[in-house]
């Protein structure tokens, strides 16, 4: 059974809804939190596949957080060797980072469910199947779109909300695997600054949560399980 990595910079931010599509892959799920003590000796080459999760964290805080120069690099290792990489929010801003680019915080907090609007090459990618659709967003920090990839997703706020390279690389800013998970009321009772930053109340997420989350995540495990279908190994 191939073997994949979820990697999590905080535990209220996990697979979620991408578990099920990853377990239908053939994929065995292990789990590594950046504040494990072995982390730092997680070879991120070996496994099949390498999931990175979200976080609050900024990629540019390595002074706060030293563990996130070395994972940068050891990631810019995968990466290089073309292994199938997927990150969301955190992660992808990490994938970024890795292929060369630029991370920084963008102004303003995109918390709450939208769409994004995909970019003509996406339409013939999984993220079709987003399409519409509102996607949970949470976060105040983008990237520059790395050089050799493609971007896929933009909305009014941030411009570079996905992007791919090749077969084997996909970077995900919003999330499109949360939408059922119950770890979601930890998001607001963890950060509630950033709702208030963003004009939003608990319990309008709440309500925002019951009536877009289920339709949010059954797209996004739609489009990771086409993904997957599509890796090269």
């Amino acid at each position: 059974m191939r073997r994949a990595l979820v990697i999590r910079h905080v535990p209220v931010e996990g697979v979620a809804g991408f578990r099920a599509p990853i377990e239908a892959a053939g994929f065995a799920i292990e789990r590594a939190d950046v504040t494990d003590p072995g982390f730092p000796d997680v070879d991120l080459t070996a496994p099949d596949l390498v999931v990175m999760m979200g976080g609050p964290m900024g990629v540019y805080e390595t002074a706060a957080h030293p563990w996130i120069a070395d994972h940068v690099r050891r990631l810019a290792d995968r990466l290089a060797a073309d292994r199938p990489t997927l990150g969301v929010c955190l992660g992808a801003q990490m994938m970024a980072a890795a292929l060369g680019a630029r991370v920084y915080p963008g102004g303003r907090q995109e918390v709450g469910f939208a769409p994004v609007a995909l970019h003509p090459v996406a339409a013939e990618t999984p993220l079709r199947h987003l399409t519409g659709l509102p996607m949970l967003h949470w976060h105040g920090d983008t990237f520059d779109l790395p050089a050799g990839t493609e971007l896929l997703a933009s909305t009014e706020a941030y411009r570079h909300q996905a992007f791919r390279r090749g077969p084997n690389v996909l970077a995900l800013q919003f999330h499109a695997e949360m939408g059922e998970d119950p770890r979601f009321d930890s998001w607001l009772q963890k950060w509630p600054e950033a709702l208030s930053a963003a004009g939003h109340t608990v319990a309008a997420m709440r309500e925002s949560h019951a009536v877009h989350g289920p339709n949010a995540v059954a797209a996004g495990r739609l489009m990771i399980a086409e993904w997957l279908e599509g890796l090269r190994h």
